[in-house]
């Protein structure tokens, strides 16, 4: 038997995917499921940015680049920093990895020492605390629920940093829950990490452009620039530019730490598709007359699975500032029965009985950091996300009390 590495036993699969593959295996057995676990825009990429890939191809780019970006590609993140966020990097600030997460996981091997310690707002997009444990840190998990809107506090930040810890991990919109930090409470937080100035951080602002009923997106060393020189700012082409199989992500920040991530990235995957990173050019400096369709119909979507969930006995959501997520208590329940007579005690049984019994895969908040809460993504066709809330609504009528218990 082989010999795995003890690293990877403190890590666990993706649940989002793990969930995934399991509706795809019952697809394949002749179900029809409805899969609303993955966060991926239904929406084809722009046909001018699907152009520049194919020219590419015809020109014959299709060879190696330099290996954290093309020069073409980092002038127009530095030109999307700038226009769009006041933030102004040379391209020797500019690191482009094959998407947003390798971005994150080369800066977090680049920054963490064994026992590091890195502060991660609860819920948490499912991959941060494996990263952090993979690169040999310690994740402090601070739980922010839904009466502070899923934000982290600067009471709870203040209260979390010890001279271990090296980075705070800040995601807003945020996957799993949509929340958006407003200027004034990253001003707040800012005023904390001014006063711990061993604590970098790593803002991750991939939903930037999804954004919901006048909610400003700003980023925080844009409104804190004291922490410019400790801080990098993480976006891609995945979620806004409907670019999820492109795999391109990029990250601005200080020279010294983008030298340094580019060391492990040419040790590991070299550069991102040449083609992929020509279609990203085209992106960040073409049009975007499509993101106010595409933000139209994720509203519509929006208002339309937050009145069905919240019209379900037993489960509430709010609506989100941004992205594409609902985070939906489902604490109303825990302690029902099953018409199979099992009871559900936690969101895992939950999203296990939807699964099964509505052919609708969603992801419960355990795997997020905190239950019992389960997610979806409103990022399907409009159709099946009617479809997926009436299943589940059904579902949900279909539990009983759980008898009670007890000595006669």
């Amino acid at each position: 038997m082989t010999t795995l590495a003890r690293r990877l036993s403190t890590i666990k699969p993706s649940a989002s995917i793990d969930i995934s593959r399991r509706a795809a295996e019952m697809r394949r057995e002749g179900l029809d499921v409805i899969t609303l676990s993955q966060g991926e825009p239904d929406f084809d990429t722009p046909a001018h940015i699907a152009q520049a890939g194919k020219r590419a191809i015809d020109n014959g780019h299709t060879r190696y680049t330099d290996v954290d970006g093309t020069p073409e590609l980092k002038q127009a993140v530095a030109a999307k920093f700038e226009r769009d966020n006041n933030l102004r990097y040379s391209t020797d600030q500019i690191s482009v990895g094959t998407g947003g997460k390798q971005v994150i996981f080369n800066a977090l091997f680049a920054l963490i020492d064994p026992d590091d310690e890195v502060i991660i707002p609860a819920p948490y997009w499912v991959s941060y605390p494996d990263m952090v444990r993979l690169a040999g840190g310690m994740p402090v998990c601070v739980e922010c629920g839904e009466t502070q809107a899923f934000k982290i506090s600067p009471e709870q930040l203040e209260a979390a940093i010890t001279p271990q810890t090296k980075c705070l991990i800040l995601n807003s919109p945020a996957n799993p829950t949509g929340a958006g930090y407003h200027r004034d409470e990253l001003v707040a937080l800012g005023e904390v990490l001014k006063r711990h100035p061993h604590v970098f951080v790593i803002s991750d602002d991939i939903y930037e452009y999804l954004t919901y009923d006048g909610w400003a997106f700003t980023t925080l060393a844009a409104v804190v620039p004291e922490l410019y020189e400790r801080t990098l700012t993480v976006n891609g082409v995945s979620k806004g530019y409907a670019m999820t199989g492109w795999r391109i992500g990029f990250g601005g920040g200080p020279k010294d730490l983008i030298r340094a991530m580019a060391t492990l990235q040419g040790q590991m995957t070299t550069n991102p598709s040449a083609i992929s990173q020509a279609a990203a050019v085209e992106a960040l400096n073409g049009s975007k007359d499509f993101l106010d369709e595409h933000l139209e119909i994720f509203r519509q979507r929006r208002d339309m699975c937050t009145a069905a969930f919240n019209a379900i006995d037993g489960l509430s959501c709010r609506a989100p500032e941004g992205a594409f997520y609902l985070f939906i208590s489902c604490q109303g329940l825990i302690g029902r029965q099953t018409p199979g007579g099992e009871v559900l005690e936690r969101d895992v049984d939950v999203a296990r009985f939807l699964l099964e019994t509505a052919h609708v895969a969603v992801v419960p908040g355990t795997a997020f950091g905190l239950a019992p809460w389960f997610r979806v993504s409103f990022a399907a066709a409009t159709e099946r996300l009617g479809e997926a809330c009436e299943r589940i609504a059904q579902a949900c009528q279909a539990l009983t009390s759980a008898p009670a218990t007890g000595s006669a």
